[in-house]
């Protein structure tokens, strides 16, 4: 189990105590968005616009993490909108279901400037946030969008190529990688691939 009451006592110490911590029901997705919005541990707060909790069903099954919020949703302070989450839609509808019934979010939090990849030290910063929102909702299953979502919460460095749609865990939950929507817009002959793990996901639900 991830700790995420561990982790809330932690952004007290820090001096981050605008969040809901309920005694009786345990750590809150609101709670834990409270201390997210606030966030000033790396460099990208100060060239955000918004930041992008993530959204969804605090009681999905599923949870889908990407890498970073793009320019689209850095001003919407919303995950996957635009032509990427166009094609994150039909995805989830493959599965049978609709992003109400999950829960989207992204490894930063914040988006990179020229949405250039995460460096380390941004990924390090959020992960812990990831790590209490997978603690939170503890999903069924997470699925990975693209290699820097994988390689953070695996702590490893392969190409999306070569673990896609392979079947691992996370901490005890069944982890499936698959490619990300915006590789999928450049990559369109991936999209059956991408497909054919939805179905792997339909199937384990």
């Amino acid at each position: 189990m991830l700790d995420a009451k561990r982790f809330l006592i932690a952004l007290k110490n820090m001096g981050i105590d605008e969040y809901v911590f309920a005694e009786k029901e345990g750590p809150t997705l609101s709670g834990l968005k409270k201390a997210v919005m606030n966030c000033e541990r790396c460099g990208l707060a100060k060239t955000r616009k918004n930041v992008v909790f993530g959204e969804g069903s605090p009681k999905a099954a599923i949870v889908f993490v990407g890498e970073a919020p793009g320019e689209e949703e850095d001003n919407q302070g919303r995950p996957f909108v635009g032509r990427a989450g166009k094609l994150l839609d039909q995805l989830i509808e493959r599965i049978g279901l609709t992003r109400n019934d999950i829960f989207i979010c992204n490894v930063l939090k914040c988006r990179p400037p020229g949405n250039r990849d995460p460096e380390p030290d941004e990924a390090a910063a959020c992960k812990e946030y990831l790590l209490a929102q997978l603690d939170i909702i503890r999903p069924r299953i997470i699925c990975t969008l693209g290699r820097h979502a994988y390689n953070t919460l695996l702590e490893t460095d392969a190409p999306i190529t070569r673990i896609r749609g392979k079947l691992t865990t996370f901490r005890g939950i069944p982890l499936l990688p698959t490619y990300h929507p915006s590789y999928l817009l450049r990559s369109q002959g991936r999209i059956k691939e991408a497909w054919e793990d939805m179905d792997k996901l339909k199937t384990m639900l």
